[in-house]
């Protein structure tokens, strides 16, 4: 056996142990949501959906959900929506600080989120502001919009200035170019950039739990409730809902993001971000 090939059959190796080792806790939450014993244990005791039911029946829990989703539809949109300027403009213009600017506004993707959530509670609390869903909206519009930037950044850097002048060239104003033209054509991106904001702002808790006050959010709620045994079967069911949805909203991005970069022209290969 060549060194080589020894080599590569060891990375195989070391990358088939770091996936299940990443991925075996996300396998056994169906296996537990789908569980009728109420300890988190092997061997199982037999299938049941009661555990679904039982999440479904929690008053307490559905405030949550709907907290949670009005907290990521919000954060999500007005995250898309800022991203779509900075994007723009990073793209499509030269201005004195622009690498500077930009690097502050792409900073809250490398910060500590404890650093960021500290931040906006002495800043909130100290201007007056009281906690509620509204804080938790601000901190995460704050966190999310570096990752809808750095999605909308590759569909405005990949257009062809040649249509927006040519659209000029017949008469129409800039506004108009960018609602008619530039619009349509990054819409997938957009798309993609709401998706992942969305899946960030449902499944984030250390902002969420700094600034939402007597808030709960599906997060903070789930934290709340591992304190009691007989609760942790219908947090698993909810587990299973919430990857299952995660999986869903990213695939979704994926997909629209390689459908925009193959009408452009570009390159469908590489990640969402």
């Amino acid at each position: 056996m060549s060194r080589r090939s020894f080599r590569g059959g060891g990375l195989r190796g070391y990358a088939m142990l770091y996936l299940l080792f990443l991925y075996a806790p996300i396998i056994l939450l169906p296996l537990f949501a789908f569980n009728s014993g109420t300890i988190i244990a092997f061997p199982l005791r037999g299938f049941t959906t009661d555990w679904f039911a039982q999440m479904w029946a929690n008053a307490t829990l559905r405030r949550a959900l709907t907290n949670s989703l009005t907290i990521a539809v919000s954060a999500s949109i007005l995250a898309t929506c800022l991203a779509v300027f900075a994007a723009r403009a990073s793209t499509r213009f030269a201005f004195p600080g622009k690498g500077g600017m930009m690097g502050f506004i792409m900073l809250p993707m490398v910060l500590p989120e404890i650093i960021v959530a500290m931040s906006l509670l002495v800043v909130l609390l100290g201007v007056g502001v009281e906690l509620s869903i509204l804080t938790v909206i601000v901190g995460h519009t704050l966190i999310c919009m570096p990752y809808g930037i750095a999605v909308l950044s590759t569909a405005f850097s990949s257009l062809d200035r040649s249509l927006e002048e040519a659209a000029y060239d017949l008469g129409e104003t800039r506004w108009g170019a960018f609602r008619l033209i530039t619009l349509p054509l990054v819409m997938p991106g957009i798309i993609s950039s709401l998706l992942i904001s969305f899946t960030i702002s449902l499944d984030e808790f250390i902002i969420a739990f700094f600034l939402a006050g007597n808030q709960p959010t599906l997060p903070t709620y789930i934290f709340s409730q591992l304190r009691f045994p007989k609760q942790i079967p219908m947090i698993m069911a909810l587990g299973t809902v919430l990857v299952a949805l995660s999986i869903l909203l990213l695939a979704i991005g994926e997909y629209l993001r390689r459908r925009g970069n193959a009408r452009m022209g570009a390159s469908a290969s590489g990640g969402l971000l």
